[in-house]
Formats: structure tokens, sequence, C-alpha cells
């Protein structure tokens, strides 16, 4: 067994619009803040957007890796405003329809190459485009854990049933973490879960864990437009004080999974059902 300390997790989501990337970069903030250190990979290939998030023009990406054979660790780009180590992004390009469907091979090449560089940090965040592509569900079904974003609508949580019946029929998956977002309260919040969760105990025999809930914070409309991450732009607002909550929750998991014998790689093959 490896003496790997490096548990990777990714945040997926059955359709677009629901947070997902903004949620990803800001439950690495809050784990840097903690004093980890945090590797955050934009795995969007087709419609990346990390890099606009953080107000960035990456001279190189991801693809980088697979086509001109890049190191991996000249790819990195350190995304901590007051220049501290342990918190990088690898970022990927938007608009490369190519890189859409990455077939097994290509994604197997990337795990290989990417995991020696992520065995140097404590958290491994896979940002994963929303939906059902193989892509999506391969890069998933790699890491330790898997956090799926929901909103109340009806729309997302169809959509992410769907998504998750995808991935527990091809790749034998069924440990998944309901993370709610846009709340308006922790009522709320549960109902949106409950109803998910129902729909998979009674179709697919099992119900996704609840791992918590993030609220409707008008703050993040302006760390967006100033492509500042809300945990270091309003580390106070309600969103950013919900993703410490979370990020909380994450160390814990981490520590439990340690202290349990976890010694995969950060991206680990999955055999298809």
């Amino acid at each position: 067994m490896s003496d790997n300390k490096t548990i990777s997790f990714s945040v997926l989501s059955g359709k677009g619009g629901v947070g997902k990337s903004n949620l990803a970069l800001n439950l690495c903030c809050a784990l840097h803040q903690m004093g980890h250190s945090v590797l955050l990979m934009d795995c969007d290939m087709g419609l990346a957007n990390m890099d606009v998030l953080l107000g960035i023009a990456p001279q190189s990406d991801i693809q980088d890796i697979l086509i001109n054979n890049r190191d991996p660790s000249s790819v990195l780009v350190p995304i901590d405003p007051a220049g501290k180590t342990g918190f990088d992004l690898l970022p990927a390009n938007s608009g490369m329809a190519e890189f859409v469907d990455l077939d097994t091979g290509a994604r197997a090449l990337l795990r290989d190459r990417l995991n020696p560089l992520a065995a140097r940090y404590d958290f491994l965040c896979l940002d994963i485009g929303a939906g059902i592509s193989s892509t999506a569900l391969g890069f998933g079904a790699m890491t330790s854990l898997r956090l799926v974003v929901v909103t109340p609508e009806p729309t997302s949580l169809t959509d992410s049933y769907a998504m998750i019946k995808v991935m527990m029929t091809r790749h034998s998956v069924q440990d998944f973490f309901i993370l709610v977002n846009q709340v308006e309260s922790d009522a709320e919040a549960k109902q949106t879960y409950n109803r998910l969760a129902g729909v998979c105990q009674r179709f697919l025999n099992f119900a996704p864990a609840y791992l918590g809930q993030v609220r409707f914070d008008r703050t993040l409309v302006e760390a967006v437009r100033k492509q500042i991450p809300l945990m270091q732009l309003a580390p106070r607002s309600p969103a950013s004080v919900d993703c410490a909550n979370l990020a909380s929750l994450l160390r814990r998991q981490r520590e439990m999974m340690l202290k349990q014998g976890h010694g995969n790689l950060p991206l680990t093959p999955r055999k298809l059902s």
C-alpha cells in the first residue's frame, strides 16, 4: 500500500448553471486558508472557465500535457494572491472540441502523468464539466470522493439523478456526496436533498450522502465580476461561511480516510461495468 496522503475529490453536476466551478474554486480556497496544500484541476476540456474566474491568462494548459508532452509541473499556475505556496491551478483550454470526449487511453495517460504531481498536495480537486459525457464521468470515477452540486430547481435534480445513474451503471460508483447550492435556508437544502435521495433509493437502491449547503449570496456576483474568489473578496459573506464549513467536513473526511489506511494514488483507475 502507498503512503500517499492526498485525497482527491471531483465536483460534478448534472446540468450547467448550478455554480459548480465557483464552488470548486472557493472550497479549494477555504482548504488552503486552513493550511492545506491544494491542487485545483480544470477538467472541463471543452468549456474551461477557471482561468476566467481567476482573471488569469495561462501560457499552457492540460491539453499541452497530452499534445506536446509537457511536464505537468510546468503547466501549474500559482493562484494565491498573497504569494503563499501550495495552492495551484492546472488550467484547461476552452473551445477545443477534440478534447470534449477523451477516450479511455487518453484519460489513463493523463492520469499517469498527473499522479506524481498531485501526490505532493493534501487535496486534489477536479472541476468537471457538467453532464454525462464519457470524459466527465471517467474523471469523476477516478477520484476518492464525488461531490454532486444541485440546486432546488427540478431540472437540476432530474439531471443529477441521471448523472448518478449513468455513473453507477458504467463505473459501479455509489459513494456520492450531495452539495445543495443557492438555497435560502437549511430547510430548503434538506428538502432538496431528500427529493434526490428518495428517487435514488427508489430506483437505484441506494441514497447518496448529504454533505451540506451553500446559501444564495449576492456578493458572489461581485466576486465573479472582479474575478476574485469569494473566499478572498468577502470571507465573512454567507456563502463563504458555508464553504468554510464544507471545507472543514472535507478535512475531517480526509483524516478519517487516512486513519483507515487510505493508500491509493490521487487518481485511481476504475474498471467499467
